[in-house]
């Protein structure tokens, strides 16, 4: 049952950007689409990251689970995906981006 509610959500997140791509190549002018693009992408990210967390956290069988790898799992769900939020984000920031690339 939760399996069957899980992929329903998963598949209304996928139709609803589905149609937010649509309506964005409707936009006339390159710029307003690449504006609108910038805007939707690290939101993307942001819910990629967190359901691929998801999936890593929940496909074991808890027979074969070890406190170690538990751990580990459970921060990667729980700590990694709000930690990077601000990140992501911010990325659309010019400024951000030249000092990304001077550090790297």
């Amino acid at each position: 049952l939760s399996a069957s509610f899980a992929l329903a959500c998963f598949l209304f997140i996928v139709l609803s950007y589905v149609q937010i791509f649509r309506a964005v190549l409707r936009i006339p002018s390159q710029q307003g689409r690449h504006k609108a693009f910038s805007m939707c992408l690290p939101h993307l990210v942001v819910v990629s990251l967190f359901i691929s967390s998801i999936v890593f956290a929940n496909p074991k069988p808890p027979s074969t689970s070890c406190p170690s790898q538990d751990l580990v799992v459970s921060i990667l769900y729980s700590v990694v995906p709000p930690a990077l939020n601000p990140l992501i984000y911010s990325i659309r920031n010019q400024e951000i981006r030249d000092g990304i690339r001077q550090v790297m």
